[in-house]
């Protein structure tokens, strides 16, 4: 008995031993961080005290580097090792042991002491007398240091910035008082942080954009992000979601400012590094690292320019920078490729100067360059007619007209030009009339002697092919090529590529509408692609679709693939076949499906896609139980990516597109979830200034046809964007557009409406998110939503004003119409084609729907 009252009487002395000494530990953990530090409270190093954010984000004392025993004070995440430090405050100034402190002087300001109590950095600002005594510091969720007194603020670290911009923090823009120094000064090495060799801030004097500058009286521009149009930085390839977060704000007073929206909870910090590279990162939680997602520059070619004046900079297939000057130019100095370029003629006005005849032959004109890196220092004119404008002045020597930023004009030398494959803007560079059209003239001696070289070729493979025309066979089987590369694919049959279909036999045959040339495709064998699909096997099969079934497939490399197959049964034929086959070739965009390849061997036609692991968005959006993987971040991440899409098809693409066809089905989800869109089999090709056209076969799924199209057979930029208004509107709820046959709405449109109507649209959000969901986000995209599915085409914004409503929440959006003509009418949901006749006596079309 008594041993075992030992036993206890030992185990409850350790029991409380033990909870004393958790309580010792967090108590002192919570006595060496504070939230708020008051005037005359210390934050020493020794006793490894610190200043904590409310919510635990950011943490704010003393760190030392890498194989140093300097200390310095600064601001760096809570929860991530490393640290990753965004501020410093005594950077110039290191103390030399742990002896230092931060505290509020008697002046008001806060200040950073070394071991001897002496001032090695101050806030230093001017505070009123009758404050100085109530100063207090407080470190915020979002990284601001804030200095105040009676709630006014004193002072802030996001106004005195070192190397790192964090969400939150307003950069200012132009040469206001606000603008001027603003910058982010680079730290002199990894393990130094003084200042550094490099700023980073907006330009203080052009348009705005980010500049980054080398030296300390920021004399030499290293780099620049390009213009700022009112959704990205056009000098950068903004892939990444995370760079669709700035915006430019102006409040009138105190000058305009871009700002950067936290769009989830995924932590991003900008900075300037050392060795000059602009970066951006993002936290990965799964890795516990940070991910480099963009730098600049990127590659030689963002070097500030590297080609110097009136030349272009483009990347060989190596990644090297490749010199050449802009047509009409030649360059300064022989065999130095990078010392720019000079006109080979004078301009008229400098012409007629120079002789003194004002009858001078041949008006200046313009050559135009597509998919190009604006140059810098551009000017902003109002006017209507930007071309005019520009031959009017004798200085003007190139024009662009941006979407988001208006007429542009260049007075001098067009400098850091870069040239790029799918994006970029149109430049149109100011010519003598004798240097256009391939330099003219000067130019007649090598086209000549092209002509003549090509007849002689011509002559030669003539007389070849009579010589030997009785050794040639004449093959039984034959086989379309879609590409002039014969060694693409290491199942591309190579004499099969050369023999070419009876079904393509001209290149009118393989034209698109306005004249557009035939793509470059990799021409696969139909063997090949049966060998890789097991013979086309229901095992394989992943669906089907108005073309026909997709199957799944791998290629000899390792490589999986989606192989679409024509369905002798299906409606869509020859003409969506070959209109797919050269329309996606020409686009390139992270968020539309990649078309590998093709095939064509007699009845057999075959298109070959990249393989998205995660299927159609339909495939979750609609399922009671797999729709519950799709968060609203997701959610919103699709809606983003399907907009960056269109708006690249409507504007930025080479050509001009009209999907016509845009539904869940339709937009493939790879393996990170990102959307792409994908079947474009319907869609449709505008000119340059073309608004609208008119059809009598009016083809795509009703449900997310616009009400002009469905029942006029006109289709614009305006019918994808009804399109994407109930593509957004399911995604949001989790619902079909076509799923409300009874009730009293006979569509989600409706049922949207009146929601909208009565203060009640959070009943839209989908049932499993709806808890989880932002507030404020999800009603603003049923309002985007409401606006893109009204009855008038003319009433719906466009797709660049989409993306910027839903990047921007300080875009004021206007209040939608009632979709009177939608929300009466009750449909099946199906696809169909209709065939017109025209009645030529009254103008209208009568439509018969055929079911596909």
């Amino acid at each position: 008995m008594i041993m075992v009252a030992t036993y206890h009487y030992q185990r409850l002395v350790f029991t409380l031993l033990f909870t004393f000494l958790c309580f010792l530990a967090v108590f002192s953990h919570a006595a060496s961080s504070r939230v708020k530090l008051k005037q005359g409270e210390l934050i020493r190093d020794k006793q490894r005290e610190t200043l904590v954010s409310e919510e635990l984000e950011f943490v704010m004392g003393f760190f030392s580097l890498e194989n140093s025993t300097s200390r310095y004070v600064g601001i760096w995440y809570y929860n991530i090792p490393g640290p990753a430090v965004i501020w410093v405050a005594n950077r110039d100034k290191p103390i030399k042991d742990a002896g230092g402190a931060i505290t509020i002087a008697s002046d008001g300001n806060l200040v950073v002491l070394d071991g001897e109590m002496n001032q090695v950095w101050s806030s230093n600002v001017s505070v009123p007398s009758n404050r100085k005594n109530s100063s207090e510091a407080l470190l915020r969720d979002d990284g601001n240091l804030v200095v105040s007194s009676h709630g006014e603020e004193l002072w802030q670290s996001y106004e005195n910035p070192t190397d790192t911009y964090v969400p939150g923090m307003k950069v200012p823009v132009g040469a206001s008082s606000a603008g001027k120094g603003f910058t982010f000064r680079s730290w002199k090495s990894a393990t130094d942080p003084s200042p550094g060799n490099y700023s980073m801030g907006a330009d203080p004097e052009g348009l705005p954009q980010i500049v980054v500058w080398e030296g300390e009286n920021l004399e030499k521009r290293r780099w620049r992000s390009g213009y700022w149009d009112g959704r990205i930085f056009t000098g950068v390839e903004m892939t990444g979601s995370l760079l669709y977060g700035f915006t430019l704000n102006g409040d009138g007073e105190g000058g305009r400012y871009f700002v950067y929206n936290q769009q989830n909870s995924t932590k991003v910090r900008f900075q300037i590094g050392y060795d000059g590279f602009e970066k951006e990162f993002s936290w990965n939680e799964g890795e516990k690292d940070w991910s480099e997602e963009q730098r600049g520059p990127a590659n030689e070619c963002e070097v500030y320019d590297k080609c110097g004046s009136f030349a272009a900079c483009g990347l060989s297939d190596s990644g090297l920078a490749v010199c050449s000057c802009l047509q009409g130019f030649e360059l300064k100095e022989k065999e130095n490729l990078f010392g720019g370029c000079k006109r080979i003629t004078k301009l008229k006005a400098e012409r007629n100067a120079s002789s003194g005849d004002e009858m001078s032959d041949g008006e200046d004109g313009f050559l135009v360059r597509r998919c190009m890196k604006l140059p810098d220092f551009a000017h902003v004119v109002s006017t209507e007619d930007c071309r005019s404008n520009c031959l009017k002045n004798d200085s003007c020597t190139a024009y662009a007209e941006v979407l988001g930023i208006g007429c542009m004009v260049w007075y001098e030398e067009l400098l850091d030009v870069q040239e790029y494959d799918n994006v970029g803007n149109t430049l149109h560079i100011r010519l003598a009339h004798s240097d256009l059209d391939d330099g003219g003239k000067k130019n007649n001696v090598v086209i000549i002697s092209t002509v003549v070289a090509g007849l002689i070729c011509l002559g030669i493979i003539v007389w070849v092919v009579w010589r030997f025309k009785g050794k040639l066979k004449v093959p039984t089987t034959s086989s379309a090529s879609c590409c002039n590369n014969s060694d693409v694919l290491p199942v591309l049959d190579a004499r099969k590529s050369r023999e070419m279909s009876t079904e393509f036999t001209g290149s009118a045959e393989l034209s698109l509408e306005g004249n557009q040339s035939g793509p470059e495709l990799p021409f696969f064998t139909f063997s090949s692609i049966a060998k890789a699909t097991n013979n086309f096997s229901e095992e394989n099969k992943l669906g089907q679709g108005g073309f026909g079934p997709v199957y799944k497939g791998m290629l000899p490399s390792g490589e999986q693939i989606a192989a679409k197959r024509l369905s002798r049964k299906s409606n869509q034929g020859l003409e969506e076949f070959k209109n797919e086959m050269m329309l996606i070739a020409k686009l390139q965009h992270r968020n539309l499906v990649r078309l590998m390849g093709c095939s064509v061997q007699g009845e057999e036609k075959l298109l070959v896609y990249e393989f998205m692991p995660n299927k159609s968005l339909d495939f979750f959006l609609f399922d009671s139980v797999k729709q519950k993987q799709l968060d609203w971040t997701r959610r919103f991440e699709i809606i983003e990516g399907i907009a960056r899409g269109l708006l690249y098809l409507h504007r930025d693409s080479r050509l001009r597109i009209i999907h016509r066809d845009l539904k869940a089905s339709n937009i493939l989800l790879d393996e990170n979830m990102n959307p792409k869109i994908s079947d474009f089999g319907l869609a449709r090709i505008f000119g340059g200034n073309q608004n609208e056209a008119n059809t009598n076969r009016v083809v795509g799924t009703y449900g997310y046809m616009s009400p002009e199209y469905a029942m006029e057979g006109l289709f614009s930029v305006k019918s994808d964007v009804y399109s994407f208004g109930v593509l957004l509107l399911e995604i949001v709820s989790g619902r079909r557009n076509t799923s409300f046959r009874h009730s009293d709405d006979s569509s989600l449109i409706g049922y949207a409406w009146h929601l909208w109507n009565e203060q009640r649209a959070m009943e839209l959000v989908d049932p499993c998110i709806r808890d989880s969901t932002p507030r404020n986000k999800a009603l603003r995209c049923i309002h985007i939503g409401m606006l893109c599915v009204q009855d008038s085409a003319s009433l719906r914004p466009n797709m660049s004003a989409v993306v910027l409503m839903l990047e921007s929440e300080a875009t004021t959006l206007p209040l939608p119409a009632q979709p009177l003509i939608t929300s009466m009418r009750r449909s099946e949901d199906r696809e169909f084609f209709t065939d017109g006749i025209v009645d030529v006596s009254n103008d209208l079309t009568v439509t018969m729907v055929v079911g596909r």
